[in-house]
């Protein structure tokens, strides 16, 4: 998996003390992103499962996936939060796809079902609030699965 960064310990990508992991790749590319360098889904460098785990594991704090865009790499997204799932850890998702194109996308569905909090929608520069809890702009919504 490419992983640009894992944070340990932050409290700004969700609820409570996190483990934020951050994965390679949007194609989205919001003008205005905080973090443009994430576009590219050959940034960062290349994690298996069991290192990603280990550092979750060693945190013992519920984890957040974030990028880049995890549902632009479904695949291994999806890998990931399903062992982050099955050792009982709350996992919050942020993408720039709104909950109405996952759902109606096949491929990127599944792992709806494995998220507990997905925080959904574009970055809009003109809806930017620095007063928004855990979101940039007031078009993204904070939707309890």
């Amino acid at each position: 998996m490419r992983i640009l960064d894992i944070i340990r310990g932050t409290t700004v990508d969700g609820e409570g003390f996190r483990t934020a992991i951050y994965m390679a790749g949007c194609n989205h590319h919001c003008p205005g992103c905080h973090n443009p360098g994430s576009w590219d889904f050959e940034g960062g460098r290349d994690m298996s499962l069991e290192e990603i785990m280990e550092i979750v594991d060693e945190e013992e704090f519920d984890v957040t996936l974030s990028g880049g865009d995890p549902f632009c790499n479904v695949d291994d997204s999806l890998r990931l939060a399903r062992e982050i799932r099955k050792r009982g850890y709350n996992i919050w998702c942020y993408t720039g796809y709104t909950i109405e194109e996952i759902r109606n996308d096949p491929a990127l569905a599944p792992l709806l079902e494995e998220i507990n909090v997905l925080v959904d929608g574009p970055f809009i520069r003109d809806l930017h609030d620095p007063d928004l809890l855990f979101r940039g702009s007031s078009n993204q919504r904070i939707i309890r699965l």
